[in-house]
């Protein structure tokens, strides 16, 4: 039984090292299947890259007619038309409080006929002063100088028989019929008859001279004040037809008319930034817009491009923009100069408003999301690489080429990018196979991945100082 058992172990010791001796002899072939393996390489070529940009859009119209609400003050929404219904000129789009512009048109057309009962007194007077020149010029004044005229020629009559009478008592005396003091007496008469003649002609004078001009003056003066009230009636009156004309317009302006063909849609789904949708009850502002009519044969898309890339980007750079199962081809034709602001609504990203235009295509309708890629620029047999076999460091950036000695380090010098692959200008040539992540499987890459890079050590101390600042602050 000893020997049974000495035999039995005996056997199993050699079966042992002949396992033992068989994994020993598979093991490097294992561990080497293994180590090529683990790790991927992509072969370098000569090719072309397209370096695009893309963003989610929004489809609109780049020719909106926007319907305003017109009514000065504000008004009150009683009725609006469904978005998305297809109107021509004519339709009713909204109806708008007008209550209260009734009331303002019947004050105002009381006003109205104040200022035309003032302007037609007004008149009246003008007309009434007029005719008292004429009927001075033509009838007081001739009458007035006429009974001076009769005057003086009654007085020059009266002169002349004095005279007469004083010839003959001056030969009477001389023959001793009359007495000296009946010849003074008619020397008196003829003085008198003189001085009144003299009188007579003073007072036809004086009518010439000053009574018509003052009379003349004081009924002009009369003239002009009802001339000058009159055009001050005038234009009042002017004014009340004109606030009574533009109430009736505001009265008008509370029902809005489609003067175009068109789809219509709420202001929000034209914007960036949700804007309420007018309902029936809601308050509305002058000059606000109610509602936007597209112009469907003038289709765009609107992105926001990030910061990063906006100076890459050119007016004309062609784009495309996809749509569903739709794919237009566009161009841009619009970019912002100024930022739109940045917020926790758009994830504290800046972009800037940028707008594609795109060929009219049956089913394009305002609001449509897209996708838009727009090519920043193209190249042409260039050497790329994968983004993803690229170390940075404070060297510069390297990849690491696998040959029949291992890994290889090659310094590279890059160019453009599309943040897939990236254009090597020196340091690589056709045919070389470089390890993928090469951080993950290369000691060396590992050890230059985890130092840090100048630009890492400036963002340090950037938010350092910001912690500081803060803490100070304190």
């Amino acid at each position: 039984m000893s020997s049974s058992k000495t035999l039995k172990r005996l056997f199993f010791v050699i079966l042992l090292i002949a396992c033992l001796a068989t994994v020993g002899a598979m093991a490097p072939r294992f561990f080497k299947t293994a180590s090529t393996t683990k790790h991927l390489t992509h072969t370098v070529a000569v090719g072309d890259l397209s370096v695009t940009v893309t963003e989610n859009g929004s489809v609109e119209s780049s020719n909106n007619k926007e319907i305003k609400c017109l009514v000065q003050g504000g008004s009150t929404v009683l009725w609006v038309i469904e978005t998305g219904t297809m109107v021509e000129p004519g339709d009713e789009l909204v109806r708008l409080d007008q209550s209260k512009i009734e009331d303002k048109i019947l004050q105002q057309r009381i006003v109205y006929e104040t200022a035309l009962a003032n302007k037609i007194t007004a008149e009246s007077d003008v007309a009434v002063a007029e005719i008292s020149i004429t009927e001075y010029l033509e009838g007081s004044y001739r009458e007035e100088r006429s009974l001076v005229e009769k005057e003086i020629f009654e007085a020059e009559q009266v002169l002349r028989k004095t005279e007469l009478s004083y010839e003959s008592a001056m030969r009477l005396t001389a023959k001793g019929v009359l007495k000296g003091l009946q010849l003074e007496g008619e020397k008196f008469a003829v003085d008198s008859s003189k001085k009144d003649l003299e009188l007579k002609k003073t007072k036809l004078d004086s009518l010439e001279k000053y009574s018509k001009e003052k009379t003349l003056q004081q009924l002009r003066s009369t003239l002009r004040a009802a001339q000058a009230k009159l055009a001050s009636f005038e234009a009042s009156l002017e004014l009340e037809l004109t606030r009574l004309d533009r109430e009736k317009k505001q009265l008008e302006n509370c029902v809005i008319q489609a003067d175009t063909s068109g789809m219509v849609i709420f202001p929000s789904m034209a914007a960036w930034k949700d804007t309420p949708d007018i309902t029936e009850g809601a308050v509305v502002r002058e000059q606000q817009t109610l509602l936007i009519i597209p112009d469907v044969s003038k289709m765009q898309v609107k992105v926001g491009i990030h910061e990063s890339k906006i100076e890459r980007l050119k007016v004309g750079m062609p784009a495309k923009v996809q749509l569903q199962d739709l794919v237009l081809e566009g161009e841009v034709s619009d970019i912002a100069e100024v930022t739109r602001p940045a917020g926790w609504w758009t994830g504290n990203l800046v972009k800037y408003d940028t707008k594609i235009a795109i060929k009219p295509h049956p089913g394009l309708k305002p609001g449509m999301s897209a996708v838009v890629d727009v090519v920043l620029a193209k190249h042409e047999n260039v050497l790329t690489v994968p983004v993803a076999s690229i170390v940075e460091s404070n060297d510069g950036f390297a990849c690491w080429v696998e040959n029949d000695r291992g890994f290889e380090k090659h310094m590279l010098s890059l160019g453009d990018t599309n943040d897939e692959f990236t254009v090597v200008q020196d340091g690589l040539t056709p045919g070389d196979r470089i390890v993928l992540n090469p951080s993950a499987f290369v000691e060396e890459a590992e050890g230059l991945a985890k130092q840090p890079t100048k630009k890492t050590e400036q963002a340090s101390k950037a938010v350092d100082t910001l912690q500081k600042t803060a803490l100070s602050r304190k």
